[in-house]
């Protein structure tokens, strides 16, 4: 019956409906003017990758392979320094942020591919509905004014990638996986050096103020002659004061060096997340020897795998994707649809056979009027990808300096040591001598004091050249990239 009434109605409405013209004329005009206006939306041409120069070569080289590893820490043979480094790279805040940004990155590689297959979705729908009285389908010629309707429905779609669209998208999502990847390992550079920097600076600060306890004991015996002499008449009142002003001298470098010790362990603490008094025990040990030379392989391919680098690059390949998906833009595209639907106004006869209503469409995209937004959009894609060109460059450039920067100080501070050996050498042969004459009767303890304490002001300064020493090698490691290598792709 409600068929029926449907069927009228629909007669009635085609009766008073004018006649409408044959629809091939119509529709050629249509696509002539389609085709008149995607002429004049026509895409910019195809974006070239840009040059991107590479760092200039280094100023040293030598033998060797591997250098530095991409745990080169380990190389110190340092069980302590391994288990802080560890542990840093496992607490800090500031890695497990740059592990969440990589994370979210890669999810979106993931999200870029799904949008490129075949699109799925199951909808179902229930509704009841009340007629108006004073609508299209007026209740009393219907007979009824509520009526209830479901729907279930399987639909799928897909869009073809003509011109790549797709493709440049999951590209670009790939740059910035990478560039983030990229990015977590230049923060745990950052951390693994940092770690070793401060471990090595208290190992010198405990070496050094050992020596200090030394030279204060030094002042002290000067002092205790100082005072026996003026008691005997034999110096000036103001060699006690000169005396006692060393002894304070000696004392207050001892106090430094602690105080620096502290505040090196309270960094270490930070670095680890921890409290001072939870970090592994320390115990003061030589300094690491440095390398004589450096390796063959320290090179333009160590500059082009640090990890600030790697990311550069990979944010100018993401951002020359991105224009290219801003040019394609301007093309039309197709996509198909199709839908496996009942529909029924009864629930018990929606999987009936009569309920079954599929759908099948084409879509047809054409830009025509948004020629100015597509510009725009494109403009603001290549301004993006100039401004990760440049960042790229800087970069380059930037460690390039760095390198030989550290290489020059490196290079200086293995001739000052090796200076500060041979005064070393001296200073030594001296307070023998001295020791020799003493035992002898031929000179006081003078003498020997004085020798003594400047063979200690010796191995202080020698202990400091070779701090500086490992401390510009471990700038140049992380100049170098901390032996970083792409890993697989995500």
């Amino acid at each position: 019956m409600l068929a029926e009434q449907f069927e009228a109605m629909r007669a009635s409405v085609e009766r008073k409906r004018p006649s409408a013209p044959s629809p091939r004329p119509a529709a050629a005009l249509t696509g002539a003017a389609i085709l008149t206006l995607v002429a004049c939306v026509s895409p910019p041409p195809r974006p070239a990758a840009p040059a991107l120069a590479e760092a200039a070569p280094l100023s040293e080289t030598g033998q060797g392979q591997g250098w530095p590893s991409r745990e080169w820490w380990r190389e110190f043979h340092d069980t302590t320094l391994d288990a802080l480094i560890d542990g840093a790279l496992t607490n800090a805040p500031d890695l497990a942020a740059a592990t969440a940004r990589f994370d979210s990155a890669r999810a979106g590689v993931a999200a870029a591919r799904a949008a490129a297959g075949v699109q799925t979705g199951l909808s179902t729908d229930a509704s009841r509905q009340r007629l108006s009285d004073h609508g299209l389908f007026p209740p009393d010629l219907l007979g009824f004014h509520w009526y209830s309707q479901f729907d279930l429905g399987l639909q799928a779609s897909y869009a073809f990638d003509w011109w790549g669209r797709q493709r440049a998208a999951i590209a670009a999502a790939l740059g910035t996986a990478r560039a983030a990847q990229a990015e977590r390992e230049a923060a745990a550079l950052a951390l693994a050096s940092s770690t070793a920097e401060i471990y090595f600076g208290w190992q010198s600060d405990m070496a050094e103020r050992e020596l200090a306890v030394q030279r204060a004991e030094v002042a002290g015996e000067r002092l205790r002659i100082a005072a026996a002499r003026i008691a005997a008449h034999v110096d000036r009142e103001d060699a006690y004061e000169r005396a006692e002003l060393a002894q304070s001298e000696a004392r207050d470098r001892v106090d430094e060096l602690t105080a620096s010790a502290q505040l090196r362990q309270v960094a270490l603490a930070a670095l680890e997340g921890v409290a001072p008094a939870d970090l592994p025990a320390l115990a003061a040990r030589s300094l690491p020897a440095l390398h004589a030379e450096l390796p063959a392989d320290a090179s333009l391919d160590l500059i082009a795998r640090r990890p600030d680098i790697v990311a550069a690059r990979a944010r100018v390949a993401a951002a020359l994707q991105h224009v290219e998906v801003a040019r394609d833009d301007f093309l039309p595209d197709l996509s198909l649809s199709a839908l496996l639907g009942l529909s029924s106004q009864q629930i018990g006869t929606l999987l009936q056979p009569g309920s079954f209503a599929p759908t099948v469409s084409a879509a047809l995209h054409v830009p025509l009027f948004g020629a100015g937004t597509l510009r725009a959009e494109l403009a603001r894609s290549e301004a993006g990808l100039a401004d990760n060109v440049a960042n790229y460059r800087a970069a380059v450039l930037g460690a390039a300096r760095e390198v030989n920067t550290q290489l020059l100080a490196r290079r200086r501070w293995i001739e000052q040591t090796q200076l500060r050996s041979a005064q070393l050498a001296a200073a030594g042969a001296l307070n023998d001598s001295a020791a020799r004459r003493m035992q002898q009767g031929i000179t006081d303890a003078r003498a020997g004091l004085d020798t003594q304490d400047e063979l200690l002001a010796i191995q202080q300064a020698q202990l400091q050249t070779r701090a500086a020493a490992l401390q510009s090698e471990l700038e140049l490691i992380r100049a170098l990239g901390g032996g970083y290598r792409r890993e697989a792709q995500p």
